[in-house]
């Protein structure tokens, strides 16, 4: 199975280092570059980052990780995927979520009251048809479409997937998308994640593809974690050791990594945690990942 390695953005990118973080990037050999939907910040929209880097490049993918769905009408994001894709073949990564990770910006996504997992599945299901059938019609409890023809459709057909870890979530990417990107979990319950996905995709009647099951995960340059890095992810995840999801070091992350591939899981989005320059995280990145890439 392909094991792919890339570069996640983070609150503190500003927009005018974009040119050359992609720059450097595509002259580097990395794999993919992907944004974070933080309305909150200096960061760039996913969408707007995603069409930037395709545009500026030839080689390096572009992704989210992850963008909010629900609160966006499905069919208009159809249209910038499509958009996306016929501008770059082969190298537009979306991956969607249920809400947003950060509780102020939840008001953005307007959904009705206790309803968001019920609109994000007839979001998906009205996605995907708009990315694939020529002249779609959809009547649901949220969506009404009739005739959406988005076009040109992308081919082949885009892979969607999603991020979260609740049951819930795994049921979802079982019925409804093509693969798994998560986060703040350890290796030994990303593997539980992936088997549970596989299990709700067999029920559905669906295959979810071996190599379609990614993590995103955060490492320092050092090798103790700061207090405000720890206290972040106990915050995250209550009980669980934050060195656990944290990598303090590059030795660390590979040795994590090594732990996430035997839990079957092959594409990896790393993120600086900190306050590290980027250039010195991406030389180092580079260094230490492209070649473990297969």
């Amino acid at each position: 199975m392909k094991i792919r390695f890339g570069v996640g953005l983070g609150a503190d990118t500003a927009p005018g280092q974009l040119a050359g973080i992609v720059d450097h990037l595509e002259s580097s050999g990395v794999d993919s570059l992907w944004f974070s939907e933080l309305v909150y910040s200096p960061a760039v929209d996913p969408v707007v980052g995603m069409a930037y880097t395709l545009a500026r490049t030839t080689r390096l993918k572009a992704g989210t990780s992850v963008a909010v769905l629900p609160g966006r009408h499905p069919v208009l994001v159809a249209k910038q995927l499509a958009s996306l894709a016929a501008v770059a073949p082969k190298r537009v990564l979306p991956v969607f979520g249920l809400r947003s990770a950060i509780p102020a910006e939840r008001e953005v996504f307007v959904v009705p009251d206790g309803e968001r997992a019920a609109v994000f599945d007839e979001s998906l299901r009205v996605l995907r048809a708009a990315l694939v059938d020529d002249d779609t019609t959809y009547r649901g409890r949220y969506f009404t479409v009739n005739g959406a023809g988005v076009a040109p459709r992308p081919v082949p057909p885009l892979d969607i997937w999603l991020g979260g870890s609740a049951p819930a979530a795994f049921r979802r990417i079982g019925a409804l998308a093509d693969g798994w990107l998560g986060s703040f979990l350890t290796p030994d319950e990303a593997r539980a994640g992936r088997e549970a996905i596989e299990r709700a995709a067999e029920r559905a009647g669906r295959r979810i593809e071996p190599d379609h099951f990614g993590i995103s995960l955060a490492v320092l340059d050092g090798t103790d974690l700061p207090d405000e890095v720890a206290a972040a992810v106990r915050r995250r995840r209550p009980g669980v050791d934050p060195a656990e999801l944290i990598a303090a070091g590059w030795d660390r992350l590979h040795r994590q990594l090594d732990a996430y591939i035997d839990a079957g899981l092959t594409k990896f989005v790393i993120r600086p945690a900190g306050k590290a320059p980027l250039d010195g995280f991406i030389d180092r990145f580079v260094t230490e990942l492209v070649g473990r890439q297969n």
